[in-house]
């Protein structure tokens, strides 16, 4: 999504995305991150209540490793995927356990802010 917000006493216009309650915005090559108290607060108590099935791109970046392909069994909390971004090294890991549904994305591809890269198939999916 398209936001306006003041940078300096200058409007602008910047990429934004909310995702699990963190506003990632994308402005002239640099990505900032704000959590919402209430999603910093569930997070703390170990809520997994919100723990999503998609692995999705905190940022815009390049996938530089996958580690899982179809099929794969994934536990909460492994490693699915690297992406560098900013000159850093993130890796990705599964919130929720299951198989490797779908797999969007390539080693090398540069991925957007915001992009769906892996589907993980949980045990309520397949009832």
């Amino acid at each position: 999504m398209k936001v306006h917000v003041r940078i300096q006493g200058v409007d602008r216009q910047v990429s934004a995305q909310i995702i699990k309650g963190t506003l990632w915005v994308h402005h002239e090559g640099r990505t900032f991150a704000v959590e919402s108290e209430a999603g910093s607060k569930s997070r703390r108590k170990g809520n997994k209540a919100g723990a999503s099935d998609q692995v999705i791109a905190p940022m815009p970046g390049k996938v530089t490793k996958i580690f899982v392909t179809p099929g794969t069994e994934v536990a909460v909390g492994q490693a699915v995927l690297v992406m560098e971004a900013m000159k850093m090294e993130y890796t990705l890991k599964a919130e929720v356990a299951g198989a490797i549904e779908k797999i969007s994305c390539a080693v090398g591809e540069q991925v957007v802010l915001g992009k769906v890269l892996v589907k993980i198939a949980t045990a309520a999916d397949k009832k």
